[in-house]
């Protein structure tokens, strides 16, 4: 995580004093709970409230973590100093350190996924918008990056649109998945803390109980949640890869906006470089090295150990850090795209007519010829257009087994372009429903 890929809110999860306060918020709700179970006096507490409004000194508790090697407990050596040690003795009464952690690590999460669900609604509709703009604007579909058939650039949006609205939900369930808590003491068995002070913790911090923990919650829910910020940034890669190769030279039918004073290349004036996208197909690995990790977390020592502690403090911040700023970069890319449709036409062009040899093929099955036979009859002329770049129509014009199997009409039938936008607006109601 650096200043140069990161946005203030989704960093000021991750930072020490946000960190600190949850920790707080956990202890002085289970303070609240144990005192209305009778467990502790209620005044004690009401006094662990006092610090409410007070900042906690973040040197003071590095100071102190220096000292015991504790993090936990520097912290609340630090809350007895702010609140007094008398009235911060039942303070983490019957808790452990992994019931702070665990806790406010998903709060952190459901958190950020929050931000990214906002992220990822700023893209769709970006997607969507260019969609519906470019949904007739036609542009040659490629296979191997090679001219297939038609297909139109509303298509291509609506297709990135499509696998965002799955990534949308599938980033709800994660957020779903990892919004738990736990306050279960050592070992889980709740021995020393009744489990309704955890639903009370759990119910103030916007979290459901863990049904069962091992002194932690299972990291399957850390791995499924990273995991779907590994698809997501996929999926951000897709849609960058397609623009790059659009703003290719010898393509150029769409490009990033490029902005009054930028600068392309500090040795030839003359570049436009796709370095947005390329800067997202970067983000894009950063956030997908995250999940090996949050896989290899799953399995722990017999109820617990710390070997997932330091990997979270890393891919934690960084993986949500980085696809915010990735998301975001992506919404402003698609939203200021600039769109070239009559480079589209020139480059489907560029092999006159080639891209319809599959209609060619159908109507001379259709009209009683073999496949291998009509396969043959198509391909010899569609050769001729790709060596010496002949117009494919007058090809198979003057080709009398063509002419004499379909007739000058039927073949210039097959040049009509209508016929691969027919079903666009049924693609469009699938992606965007009857709306």
């Amino acid at each position: 995580m650096i200043p140069r890929y990161s946005r203030p809110e989704m960093v000021s999860i991750w930072s020490p004093e946000t960190k600190f306060r949850i920790w707080y918020e956990i202890e002085a709700h289970a303070c609240d709970a144990m005192a209305n179970l009778g467990v502790i006096p209620k005044e004690n507490a009401e006094a662990v409230w006092k610090a409410k409004d007070m900042d906690f000194d973040v040197e003071r508790i590095d100071e102190i973590e220096a000292i015991t090697k504790h993090d936990v407990i520097a912290f609340l050596t630090h809350l007895s100093e702010l609140v007094g040690a008398e009235e911060a003795r039942f303070v983490h009464q019957g808790m452990t350190s992994s019931d702070v952690l665990d806790t406010c690590l998903n709060v952190q999460l459901t958190r950020a996924a929050d931000i990214l669900l906002a992220d990822m609604d700023k893209l769709l509709a970006a997607l969507k918008k260019r969609a519906f703009e470019h949904k007739m604007t036609v542009r040659v579909g490629r296979s191997h990056g090679i001219h297939a058939e038609p297909t139109t650039m509303g298509l291509t949006f609506a297709r990135f649109y499509a696998e965002m609205d799955r990534n949308k939900a599938r980033l709800q369930a994660a957020r779903d998945e990892i919004a738990t808590g736990a306050i279960s003491g050592a070992v889980g068995t709740f021995a020393n803390i009744d489990p309704a002070v955890e639903e009370h913790v759990c119910a103030q911090m916007g979290l459901q109980p863990e049904p069962i923990s091992t002194q932690v919650i299972p990291r399957d829910r850390h791995a499924m949640f990273f995991a779907v910020l590994g698809v997501i940034a996929s999926s951000i890669e897709n849609v960058a890869i397609e623009i790059r190769h659009m703003q290719r030279t010898e393509v150029l039918e769409g490009a990033e906006f490029f902005s009054m004073g930028q600068k392309g290349s500090s040795a030839m004036p003359h570049k436009k470089n796709p370095v947005l996208t390329e800067n997202l197909t970067g983000l894009a690995r950063l956030v997908r090295m995250s999940v090996i990790p949050a896989m290899e977390n799953v399995a722990l020592w017999h109820e617990r150990d710390i070997s997932h502690s330091s990997v979270e403090r890393g891919i934690g911040p960084d993986a949500t850090v980085t696809l915010d700023f990735a998301l975001n970069r992506l919404a402003g890319v698609v939203d200021k795209m600039l769109i070239y449709p009559e480079n589209m036409l020139e480059n489907m062009n560029k092999f006159p007519g080639l891209v319809m040899s599959q209609r060619v093929l159908l109507a001379l099955t259709q009209a009683g010829v073999s496949r291998e036979a009509a396969y043959s009859m198509v391909q010899r002329n569609a050769l001729k257009v790709w060596e010496e770049r002949l117009d494919f129509r007058e090809l198979l014009l003057a080709d009398e087994e063509v002419v004499a199997a379909l007739g000058v009409d039927a073949i210039n039938e097959k040049f009509d372009m209508g016929y691969h936008t027919k079903n666009v607006d049924t693609i469009f109601k699938r992606v965007f429903g009857e709306a």
